[in-house]
């Protein structure tokens, strides 16, 4: 007995707790314990599937309306400030050394000068407000290239000037026009007469964002500049691309610095804004979706808490002759408390399993079929988006089953009020 206690107490405890965890881990057909595990195994997946469908559909949220919003207004935008937030737009003058100084800020990309003017957009049956973007050569139409649901992309910078204007699905399908269709647009300014020009819809866009798509209409940047009354040098402003979003407040910022100190001519009254600026109320929107994915994984992670803390305390109640014999012998409170553990981690292993081929399956189901959808007027978007990286995956099934695991030394601490001498003799 002295010896058994001893090997019990010295030797290799870690692996019999395991080796008893995993030979007790199966219950007879009707036990209670059974009956509670399989409802803590339940719980865990159900908790699991949540947790990994709310951040997937935040994620997605994140990188879709950032990945949509920068192809739509690039990263940052450099412009008078005088025209910021308005169409009446002070044309900003090209030059060598302002795209120079530009393009020597750490982290920039790419800039592409563009034109705006606002207008009416008229048919026969209606009318709709829009504002005509102009475009030259350097800018990147990849997005809109990804983003075509019909025709080509206008013909930009070619030798002789053309009519193509690109417009949304949105705007095509309330003025029930098409591809190849002429349409008249109106522009009225504040300081010249109202300009009439005749366009052909060379190609129809969704980006999946309605009610921003229907507020732009592409076309080649001299179109925008003769109905300006512009020079060929003379711009709205710059759109700029960064390394990345992450990195284009950083980006804005230090460029802004530079125009703000520069004395040259062609910089003075220049503001940079970056694309969380010039968006905040989407981007605060995107922040609050944060708070609400916190909230629902700690809900989750105490629904599980709890149905694994009554399984575990059940078992250790079951238990108790089994933990008054094994005290018999020599194990310590603290080998039984992992023997418990132990338990308790073949659950929630169990339930993350499950957990996470319901919540993967429902993702794929919804990022390959597009199920669900939305209003894209209250949500900017017309379909759920999700989004699993494997980073953030892998993070929260660690976090989840480390959290639910160690929560479960409490309960699992009742094993040291049960005593040999009483548990022994117990029927």
């Amino acid at each position: 007995m002295v010896y058994f206690a001893w090997n019990f107490s010295k030797i290799g405890v870690v692996d019999l707790a395991f080796f008893i965890a995993r030979r007790t881990a199966r219950s007879a057909p009707g036990n209670r314990s059974g009956v509670m595990e399989r409802i803590a195994v339940g719980a865990v997946a159900v908790s699991v599937a949540v947790m990994i469908v709310t951040l997937a559909v935040v994620m997605g949220f994140k990188r879709e309306i950032a990945y949509r919003l920068s192809g739509l207004s690039a990263h940052a935008v450099v412009t008078d400030r005088r025209s910021v937030g308005t169409l009446d737009a002070h044309p900003v003058l090209r030059t060598e050394r302002l795209e120079e100084l530009i393009a020597s800020v750490p982290g920039y990309v790419a800039a592409a000068p563009y034109a705006l003017c606002g207008g009416i957009v008229r048919t026969a049956d209606a009318v709709e407000e829009t504002v005509l973007k102009g475009i030259g050569p350097e800018y990147d139409l990849a997005f809109f290239g990804e983003s075509l649901v019909a025709g080509e992309l206008p013909r930009i910078g070619d030798t002789v000037r053309t009519k193509d204007v690109l417009l949304s699905r949105t705007m095509a399908e309330r003025l029930a026009l098409g591809v190849g269709d002429r349409v008249e647009m109106l522009f009225v300014g504040s300081d010249v007469a109202p300009r009439r020009d005749r366009f052909r819809i060379s190609g129809i866009y969704a980006s999946g964002m309605d009610e921003m798509d229907a507020a732009v209409a592409l076309t080649d940047i001299r179109n925008v500049q003769r109905l300006s009354e512009w020079g060929p040098d003379e711009v709205t402003g710059y759109e700029l691309r960064a390394a990345d979003l992450d990195a284009a407040g950083a980006f804005a910022a230090e460029l802004g610095e530079r125009l703000f100190y520069d004395d040259g001519d062609e910089t003075q009254n220049l503001s940079v804004v970056s694309l969380q600026e010039l968006y905040p109320h989407v981007f605060d929107w995107l922040k609050a979706h944060d708070v609400n994915a916190a909230v629902i994984v700690a809900i989750m992670l105490t629904v599980a808490f709890f149905n694994m803390a009554s399984a575990l305390l059940i078992l250790v109640f079951e238990r108790v002759r089994m933990i008054g014999l094994l005290k018999a012998l020599g194990m310590t409170d603290g080998v039984l408390r992992r023997l418990f553990l132990y338990r308790a981690a073949f659950v929630a292993l169990r339930g993350a399993a499950w957990g996470n081929a319901v919540g993967l399956g429902l993702c794929f189901v919804q990022g390959t079929f597009h199920l669900v959808r939305l209003d894209a007027e209250g949500y900017l978007l017309s379909v759920v988006p999700v989004d699993v990286g494997w980073g953030w995956w892998l993070a929260l099934n660690a976090g989840a089953l480390a959290a639910v695991v160690a929560l479960s030394v409490l309960p699992a601490s009742a094993i040291a009020s049960v005593k040999p001498e009483e548990t022994i003799r117990y029927e």
